[in-house]
């Protein structure tokens, strides 16, 4: 059963390109990297996500491809990045994966369920990747031993950047290094997005 859109859905996913615009004209538009190649101190291959649907998935199922992990929210202004992640994961699919993170971590623009979520999202947006079940991703007690790993230094090598809002991204290379931060505002779609995927 399609899942419709809400008005407010609607209306920032109209508002997307203007969003956009004004949040990278407003100095937020930045992208961190790995400039000296640093290793983890621990593997990410050693762990493991719930999956939307129930199933549990290793992360060394992904040795040898590269994984974007974003943390999403189906009522923020940049909700319509689904779309764009869902052309960067159709295009590059050979080489990289997608894994995105539901969360209702910032102004609880995320409230469904499980369910929800994944029905909305493949109903309004044709995603395809895997959704984790809702998670929370901000630095504290409860956050997911992904984001975990992602945003503390003394496990990935070098980066202790915690998503800044829904839609941050973190590239880890075929290797399992962490290579980049995308701020919420850089598109999936971006010249610094693809060309970091393909280099």
């Amino acid at each position: 059963m399609a899942t419709k859109m809400t008005l407010r859905q609607r209306l920032l996913k109209r508002l997307y390109p203007v969003f956009l615009l004004i949040k990278k004209t407003g100095g937020k538009h930045h992208v961190l990297s790995n400039k000296q190649n640093i290793a983890p101190i621990k593997s990410i291959y050693e762990l493991s996500v719930e999956l939307s649907n129930g199933e549990t998935r290793s992360l060394a199922k992904y040795k040898g491809k590269k994984i974007l992990f974003v943390n999403t929210a189906s009522d923020c202004g940049y909700t319509a990045q689904y779309a764009e992640l869902q052309t960067l994961y159709r295009h590059s699919r050979e080489d990289l994966e997608i894994i995105a993170f539901p969360s209702n971590d910032f102004k609880e623009q995320e409230k469904g369920s499980d369910d929800e979520i994944r029905q909305f999202c493949q109903s309004v947006y044709g995603v395809g990747f895997p959704l984790v079940k809702k998670s929370i991703v901000r630095k504290g007690e409860n956050q997911h031993p992904v984001f975990q790993w992602l945003s503390q230094k003394e496990l990935n090598g070098w980066n202790d950047q915690p998503p800044g809002w829904n839609f941050s991204k973190y590239l880890v290379n075929e290797e399992g290094m962490l290579t980049h931060y995308f701020h919420p505002a850089v598109s999936p779609v971006s010249e610094e997005m693809i060309s970091a995927v393909h280099q």
